[in-house]
């Protein structure tokens, strides 16, 4: 009896396996056969991630919502009014998946306040080691400041020179390496390709007149000479951009820069060159200067363009515009900063308590776009910054601003910058009557802003 059951048992497992060979085949929804693997589903810090330990595949979801509330005061009588407000500064909606060991995309867009924009859209290869190519729409490696996330952002918003100067996203095609004490980045990059606007501009451009997309030549190095320390970093960079006219501006061939006083809220911008004919090319270069020693973080930079026109322009002087910032931020209890060596940037902190850490900054920054003939305002501002991280996923931020804007910061001629000699208000530099030493809107400002990271 026993002989019996051991063969039919054998004979059971043989049948069995024959049948686990034969498995039939799945397919996908055009009728091709496809190759299965089972994912394992985990929360990781917070975030939904799905990924296969056989076949290298990982997707996850970056989900990130900002409440912001902003309130101002102080200004001159005369200024025109800023009104207090309230903005979902960012509600972003980003895909991002690892197909396989080489292979790495991204899809990321932006529904804050109800208008939907591209952000990132990547397509990239890490095949080789520590190298990293790319293609897509993204933000060119140029400044520290810009290519930190804003989850991760020390205050509320970029600091002015940044907003007005350093180049964001565009569509392009890059390579990066990174090893040990060395980081360098070099791209090529079109028009900006962010929302129905942008493209409806190089749609007409490219229909009407035949203009080019436009391009930059963008390259970065930085050096890290603490690569190795455990609790520390040194983040030494320069940077270098080559830019012509992009097809994705309302005007082609004009020049155009302008910031708001390193807030989302008010809408004015004190500072704008307004649009200046006859653009042929820019110059823009950078050297930066960051690092962080336990709970300490550190950050500094200077920007500065040199912009030239065409020989039969309105003008063709050359213009330079340009400013920098310093700050920092200490947390409180016992915390550590953190560097992201690959990105060339900080990232998450992580905290010192069960419940979270607080983070003290400060921070003081400065955007010159007044040039040759060109009057397009100058300011400076001092602001102190105080961030609670709550957990790996919540961060509320409340900052206080002092902004000090000069007498040609008057938003290309559409804001009061000052008083005459009547005593009324103007709009015209050239009448500001500088009592007591005093012209430009200056005026107080105090932020709050929660995140959530999901």
């Amino acid at each position: 009896m026993r002989k019996l059951i051991s063969v039919f048992a054998i004979a059971l497992l043989t049948v069995s396996a024959a049948f686990a060979q034969k498995a039939p085949a799945k397919f996908n929804q055009y009728g091709v056969a496809v190759q299965s693997d089972v994912l394992d589903v985990e929360a990781q810090d917070g975030i939904l991630v799905m990924a296969s330990p056989n076949s290298k595949y990982k997707m996850w979801f970056d989900i990130r919502v900002q409440a912001d509330v902003a309130g101002f005061f102080g200004a001159p009588s005369w200024a025109d009014k800023i009104g207090n407000g309230v903005s979902i500064r960012r509600a972003r909606f980003a895909v991002k998946g690892q197909v396989d060991e080489n292979w790495y995309g991204e899809f990321d867009m932006d529904l804050a306040n109800g208008l939907v924009e591209l952000k990132d859209a990547i397509v990239r290869y890490t095949g080789i080691p520590n190298l990293e190519v790319q293609i897509g729409n993204f933000k060119e490696n140029f400044s520290i400041q810009r290519n930190t996330t804003s989850r991760y952002l020390q205050f509320m918003e970029r600091p002015m020179v940044c907003s007005a100067l350093a180049p964001s996203r565009h569509f392009g095609f890059n390579v990066k390496y990174a090893k040990d004490w060395f980081w360098g980045s070099a791209g090529i990059f079109g028009p900006e390709i962010a929302g129905a606007e942008e493209w409806q501009y190089i749609a007409d451009n490219n229909k009407d007149f035949g203009y080019n997309a436009g391009m930059s030549l963008t390259g970065k190095v930085v050096f890290r000479p603490l690569y190795k320390a455990e609790n520390a970093s040194l983040h030494i960079g320069g940077a270098f951009s080559y830019r012509t006219p992009k097809a994705s501006a309302e005007k082609y061939g004009y020049y155009r820069a302008s910031a708001r006083n390193s807030t989302s809220i008010n809408r004015k911008k004190y500072l704008d060159t307004n649009d200046l004919a006859g653009y042929d090319h820019n110059l823009l270069w950078t050297a930066e200067l960051a690092g962080h020693w336990k709970g300490l973080r550190y950050e500094a930079a200077f920007i500065q363009d040199h912009v030239f026109f065409k020989p039969d322009a309105v003008d063709p002087t050359p213009q330079k515009f340009w400013g920098w910032y310093v700050q920092a931020g200490y947390l409180l209890f016992g915390g550590s900063q953190r560097y992201d060596a690959n990105g060339g940037k900080y990232t998450k902190i992580k905290p010192g308590k069960k419940w979270g850490d607080i983070e003290l900054c400060a921070r003081y920054e400065y955007c010159d776009l007044n040039g040759n003939k060109v009057f397009g305002g100058a300011a400076e501002a001092f602001a102190l910054g105080l961030n609670y991280w709550v957990t790996n996923n919540v961060k509320m931020q409340v900052n206080w601003q002092y902004n000090n804007n000069d007498r040609y910061a008057n938003g290309k001629n559409k804001l009061f910058c000052g008083v005459d000699e009547s005593g009324q208000p103007t709009k015209d530099y050239g009448k500001v009557v500088t009592a007591n030493g005093k012209a430009g809107v200056d005026y107080h400002m105090i932020s709050v802003r929660f995140e959530i990271d999901f």
